[in-house]
C-alpha cells in the first residue's frame, strides 16, 4: 500500500483499531494488523516502541475522539440539559445496537483483558473513563442547573450511569441482542425525568 509518510501511523491505528474491536488485544498479532495494512513492520517500530505502547496510543485515540462527541453534546443547541444528556444515551444505544455482537466501544472489548496485562493501558483506560464520566456529570449539571433534570448529584449519577451502560453494552455483546441497553434506557428515561 502506498501511503504518504505522515499518515502512516494513523492508518495503523484505524487498521487496528477496526481488527482489536472486533477480536480483543491479545488474540491480534502485529504481523496481521501489518499485513491488513499493508505497512512493513519498521514503520510500526517508527511509531511505536511494542505493541503495549500501541495498544495504550489506540486508546487515547479512542479517547480523544469519543472525548469530542460528548463535547459537541455540551456544546449542542438543544434546549435543555437533559435533551443534550439523552441524546448521549440514545447514541450510545444507537452505536452499540447497530449489530449487538460487533463490539465498537474499546472500553468494553479491552477492559477485563488488558487491566491485568498492562498497566499503562490500564491506567489510560481508567483515565478516559474517568473524563467521560465528568463529561456525562457535566451534562447532569447542565441539566439540574436549567431544571430539565430533577436534583440530583451530578458526579455520583454520571459514575452510576456509566457502569450501568458499560454493564448493558457487555451483556448485549454477550447476549447478541439490544435487551439490557434496552433496558439502561427504560431506567435512564426513568431516572431523569421530572
Amino acid at each position: 500500500m502506498n501511503i504518504r509518510h505522515d499518515n502512516t501511523r494513523q492508518h495503523i491505528l484505524d487498521t487496528g483499531y477496526r481488527i482489536i474491536a472486533g477480536k480483543g488485544f491479545s488474540s491480534v498479532g502485529l504481523t496481521e494488523i501489518l499485513t491488513t495494512a499493508g505497512v512493513p513492520k519498521g514503520s510500526f517500530y517508527h511509531y511505536f516502541e511494542s505493541k503495549e505502547q500501541y495498544g495504550q496510543t489506540l486508546l487515547e485515540e479512542y479517547f480523544n475522539r469519543y472525548l469530542a462527541t460528548i463535547d459537541t453534546l455540551l456544546e449542542a443547541d438543544a434546549p435543555s440539559g437533559q435533551e443534550r444528556l439523552m441524546r448521549y444515551w440514545q447514541q450510545w444505544l444507537d452505536s452499540q445496537c447497530d449489530d449487538c455482537a460487533d463490539q465498537k466501544c474499546l472500553v468494553v472489548k479491552l477492559s477485563a483483558e488488558v487491566a491485568d496485562l498492562s498497566d499503562a493501558m490500564r491506567i489510560t483506560l481508567r483515565d478516559g473513563t474517568d473524563q467521560v464520566v465528568s463529561r456525562i456529570a457535566a451534562l447532569i449539571e447542565a441539566g439540574v442547573a436549567d431544571n430539565s433534570l430533577p436534583p440530583m448529584e451530578p458526579r455520583a449519577t454520571a459514575q452510576m450511569l456509566y457502569q450501568l451502560w458499560l454493564g448493558a453494552s457487555l451483556l448485549g455483546k454477550l447476549h447478541r441482542n439490544s435487551a439490557a441497553l434496552d433496558g439502561a434506557m427504560r431506567f435512564t428515561q426513568q431516572l431523569i425525568s421530572r
